[in-house]
């Protein structure tokens, strides 16, 4: 593989049947996968998407436009072309992955095969939301009460001017993105939401079937926005199900 600064890859495969490939939320980085390279089977390879503006990028600009970075992203996925590809986003990064899959679906040989939808609601759902304009202070409210970080840390002042950057600049680019008609994925779409999630309802997140012609499946698991760190194991298992039978949806759950 050739090096690109967008995807990270902590653990190689020797022989993997698919490649998944994470997307962050606002704010995050790669490292918030990176306990997920070793808890999926060794036929599932995992790499991360990396956004500029933090971390190892931390120098690099924030892009604070949707298809920009998608088309950014994009090429970075294509090399992996060989083996098949499926893709998980959560809540920022859900809508950035549906965009990345659109392109990459112009293309067979790089179409993803399954798309997981993680905390969010549908790209065509229209949510009137301005936390990108809030002060630092009514921001550091906003992200503590979702549990995306801790509120403590964020007090200090330089801290704040490393971070906060790249998190304003990540809400921009999801609060200002708007959905554009065009051709539904061919892949399979598996939504997941946390049942507490005070950001997405199960009703918004059933309208991602609308964006597949294939199948889909909503599942919620127990806990609020960031559900997904107290019930990674059962996200393993929904990732592990829907790479295996296409849907990833388990008796019972729904299809609708």
């Amino acid at each position: 593989m050739t090096p690109t600064p967008w995807l990270r890859c902590r653990l190689p495969r020797v022989a993997p049947e698919v490649r998944l490939v994470c997307f962050p939320h606002a704010g995050g980085a790669a490292s918030f996968f990176t306990s997920w390279t070793r808890a999926l089977p060794d036929t599932i390879e995992v790499w991360v998407v990396q956004y500029p503006g933090r971390a190892d990028r931390i120098n690099e600009p924030c892009i604070e436009d949707m298809a920009a970075l998608a088309r950014a992203i994009a090429p970075a996925i294509s090399a992996l072309a060989g083996i098949p590809v499926a893709l998980f986003g959560h809540s920022m990064g859900a809508a950035v992955a549906y965009e990345v899959a659109r392109l990459l679906q112009r293309d067979p040989a790089t179409a993803p095969v399954h798309l997981f939808a993680s905390g969010r609601h549908a790209p065509g759902e229209v949510v009137d939301e301005a936390v990108h304009l809030l002060d630092d202070e009514a921001l550091v409210r906003e992200l503590v009460r979702l549990g995306a970080t801790d509120g403590e840390l964020l007090r200090d002042a330089e801290i704040r001017s490393v971070f906060l950057p790249a998190i304003r600049a990540d809400y921009t680019l999801a609060e200002t993105y708007r959905h554009l008609p065009g051709p539904v994925l061919d892949c399979p779409i598996t939504a997941v939401i946390g049942t507490g999630d005070p950001e997405v309802t199960a009703a918004q997140a059933r309208r991602w079937r609308e964006h597949t012609s294939a199948a889909f499946a909503l599942h919620g698991l127990p806990g609020e926005h960031f559900y997904l760190v107290e019930q990674a194991e059962a996200v393993h298992r929904l990732i592990e199900r829907g790479l295996t039978t296409g849907s990833g949806s388990p008796v019972g759950a729904s299809r609708h």
